[in-house]
């Protein structure tokens, strides 16, 4: 079978560059390995879709995207966050802007963003086929003239986009094909790493706690040299059974580069609505008002339960002493823990438990206006597989969106 262009996932970044080639006048096939399109994207934002960033200037993208920003300048200039939310209101999705300018679809549910963005594919003229794994790509001298399947078909086209994801959560077939791909068009793919990202901690009495969701506190992590700060942040964390997840963790992982050198520490602040002082006040009050008490009894007004334990064996004091009898320096020390309670970070989950991939083909290789391989004629690039990307707010599904909408009207 002959087309014009094969694109080869019906991700973001792919049906994308299908609508915007099928628009023009592009005769354009899109292989999918699932049963069906936009796997992925049906459970990014915990089902929700936080489809892009509602910020106005180029220059406050680019201040959240820590890996190819300067690459990503054009196709961004020219396929702004505004744009893609008149696309999808345009598709019938009426969206909303929440904390931080992110982008939801009003009825906060994922499904309506997949079948807008197929639906718009489609209707272009582009046809998608499901079910068709994509197993290499076939080239004729130096260009590339089509893509064979696992199932022994060839389809034959003059341009082919690679937009195949990366290697986070591979069940949604996200298996790291765009890699393989691109290796064996002669591009240099960098080094792949996980990136928002749950951390490993080397404080074990933190996995007392795990289950437990704190809203509410501050984080900080400080390079663990020179004790520099290197990321903070406000909002909701969770502790687990390897160390701690939630947003702020997440965004966290997305500015920490060498995670896995024990580089790092993190400080939790249990309370930072309260300075040290107006934290003192407060013990003083509960201390008072449960005089005869032990420490763990007297905390359980300004603590979660499973919290307790782990902060009184961390305090150092006597967890069967009267609160009446502790001394003020033991008090001090106690206001220092629940303003700074510290594990190292010695690691972060698996790449397949990572919301996206940070690396990916070597974006000198490519044209930053059409996402073209600069080494092989015909191939072009989008999406996450090209090593780009961003901070939690919708920016890594812009950056799919900018660089599928570059491929899709340059093929």
């Amino acid at each position: 079978m002959k087309t014009d262009v094969i694109v080869i996932g019906a991700g973001p970044a792919g049906l994308t560059a299908a609508a915007f080639a099928a628009n023009r006048g592009r005769k354009v096939i899109v292989l999918e390995k699932n049963p069906f399109p936009g796997k992925k994207l049906r459970i990014t934002g915990k089902g929700r879709c936080n489809v892009t960033n509602a910020s106005m200037l180029i220059n406050d993208i680019m201040d959240n995207i820590p890996r190819g920003g300067r690459f990503l300048y054009g196709a961004f200039s020219r396929f702004m966050p505004v744009d893609v939310m008149d696309l999808f209101e345009g598709l019938g999705v009426p969206l909303k802007v929440e904390r931080g300018n992110r982008v939801f679809p009003v009825s906060d549910n994922a499904a309506d963003i997949v079948k807008a963005l197929a639906g718009y594919a489609e209707n272009s003229g582009a046809k998608i086929k499901t079910g068709v794994t994509a197993a290499g790509l076939i080239f004729e001298e130096n260009r590339v003239s089509g893509v064979k399947t696992a199932d022994g078909q060839s389809f034959f086209a003059d341009s082919v986009i690679v937009a195949t994801g990366g290697l986070s959560y591979p069940l949604t077939g996200s298996t790291g094909d765009g890699y393989k791909f691109a290796k064996t068009a002669g591009h240099t793919v960098t080094d792949l790493r996980p990136s928002l990202v749950p951390l490993e901690t080397d404080e074990r009495l933190w996995r007392k706690a795990q289950g437990l969701t704190l809203k509410n506190i501050a984080v900080t992590v400080f390079d663990a040299e020179n004790y520099k700060e290197v990321y903070s942040d406000f909002g909701e964390m969770i502790f687990t059974h390897f160390g701690v997840s939630g947003p702020v963790i997440l965004s966290a992982s997305a500015h920490l580069r060498d995670i896995n050198t024990k580089k790092y520490i993190l400080s939790v602040d249990l309370k930072p609505a309260l300075d040290e002082k107006k934290l003192d006040a407060r013990l003083l009050r509960d201390f008072s008002e449960f005089s005869n008490r032990n420490l763990s009894n007297a905390l359980k007004k300004l603590l979660p339960s499973s919290l307790i334990p782990i902060i009184v064996e961390l305090s150092g004091i006597n967890p069967g002493i009267q609160v009446n009898k502790i001394t003020r320096e033991e008090r001090k020390e106690l206001v220092y823990l629940l303003k700074h309670l510290e594990a190292g970070i010695t690691g972060t989950r698996p790449i397949a438990e990572a919301i996206i991939t940070s690396g990916g083909v070597e974006t000198k290789e490519l044209d930053p206006k059409t996402m073209k391989s600069k080494l092989i004629e015909g191939l072009y690039f989008a999406g996450e597989v090209i090593d780009a990307d961003a901070y939690t707010g919708g920016f890594n599904l812009q950056i799919a969106f900018s660089t599928g909408a570059a491929a899709g009207r340059a093929v």
